[in-house]
């Protein structure tokens, strides 16, 4: 049985959603994208709300086993990383209200996932998710190419891994790890850097 995961970038001008279906095998099937968008001229109230109703209504259609979300980092724009965070914290209690669990990922962890390199742009990206998917191009715009990206990596981690343990022994040679795709060893391997730093 597939596990569907709905992979959200999250965001007050564009918020990127997709759909995608996970298999036990790790072949992912996109169902649907769709990029929700609030006016920058509105005041701050009415842009959440315009998020907050498009999230509502994505999940009621849709009906995801689980909620995969970018989680907030550090940038120079912080007015750029309030508007995330704000609609960040939306999705997390939209989930919350329908008993969704959330996932968190970095933008690390994705990319690593997606095309076997932690440090990889957009253009890659995209273009790794149109192969995983099977599409003749990536979704767009971008954010909803995020999305799709987002909610591959919680599917692979899920189809692929079985349990938290498996990164924190992916740099070892008997961790198990040699049927995976180079994507997905890389993808191991950042989750453990992650875990590592995070502990420090």
């Amino acid at each position: 049985m597939a596990l569907r995961v709905v992979g959200v970038d999250p965001g007050l001008t564009r918020c990127g959603l997709a759909v995608v279906d996970v298999e036990p095998n790790r072949r992912a099937t996109l169902i649907d994208v769709k990029v929700i968008g609030s006016e920058p001229d509105l005041p701050l109230d009415r842009r959440l709300l315009v998020i907050a109703d498009g999230i509502d209504a994505w999940l009621d259609q849709h009906k995801p086993d689980v909620v995969a979300l970018e989680r907030v980092f550090s940038q120079l724009n912080v007015s750029t990383v309030m508007g995330t965070a704000q609609a960040s914290g939306i999705v997390i209690v939209a989930a919350a209200r329908r008993d969704i669990p959330v996932a968190l990922h970095t933008p690390t962890e994705v990319k690593a996932a997606v095309t076997g390199s932690g440090q990889s742009n957009k253009q890659a990206v995209g273009k790794m998710v149109a192969k995983i998917l099977r599409l003749d191009e990536p979704p767009s715009p971008a954010d909803a190419a995020d999305a799709a990206a987002l909610a591959i990596t919680h599917g692979w981690r899920g189809a692929a891994f079985g349990s938290a343990g498996a990164a924190a022994s992916a740099s070892s040679p008997r961790s198990g790890t040699s049927g995976l795709t180079p994507a997905q060893r890389a993808w191991i391997a950042a989750e453990a850097k992650a875990r590592s730093v995070k502990s420090r």
